[in-house]
């Protein structure tokens, strides 16, 4: 199968999963998983910037259709997008090399990986219940529910990572 082709099913499998399973689920009336955000941190970094946020704007604009919010999925994966390399590159040593990676656990290792998800949803997160609640008047609340939903999330795609034959490319 041809990767344009994996990316198309990981797309329909993320969005699926997301409208199907993951706006149902408020653990603890805080915590929201949010499956979805695993297709764009699989995106291979030798995409362009142009086509990375493209693809992000979709899909987050797909999720906000079938979730009925305004375009505030879509500004949280487009953020989280435009800051894949830079979280990156803050990460990793300067003589290292990960442009024609796709992240995953093989490809980053696990410590790489982990601190690259887990900075991602955090932005996404924040991003995400900030324009969601458009105001600054529970901080504590918001806080609650962006450190919650950041560590769901991360437990959530750290699993489908680990469990995903797409996650499995040597390691560079």
């Amino acid at each position: 199968m041809s990767n344009w082709l994996r990316y198309l099913f990981l797309f329909i499998v993320m969005v699926l999963l997301q409208v199907t399973i993951g706006n149902d689920i408020h653990l603890f009336g805080v915590a929201i998983p949010f499956f979805y955000i695993y297709f764009i941190l699989r995106l291979p970094l030798s995409l362009s910037i142009n086509w990375t946020l493209t693809l992000a704007f979709v899909l987050g604009l797909t999720i906000d259709i079938f979730s009925n919010t305004p375009g505030m999925n879509a500004l949280a994966c487009v953020v989280m997008a435009a800051l894949r390399k830079p979280v990156l590159n803050l990460y990793t040593p300067r003589g290292e090399d990960y442009a024609e990676a796709i992240p995953s656990i093989r490809s980053f290792g696990m410590s790489l990986y982990v601190r690259y998800l887990l900075t991602l949803s955090l932005c996404f997160c924040v991003v995400l219940f900030l324009v969601e609640s458009l105001s600054l008047l529970n901080v504590g609340r918001l806080i609650l529910r962006v450190v919650a939903s950041t560590a769901l999330t991360f437990l959530v795609v750290l699993g489908m990572d680990s469990l995903t034959k797409i996650g499995r490319e040597k390691r560079l």
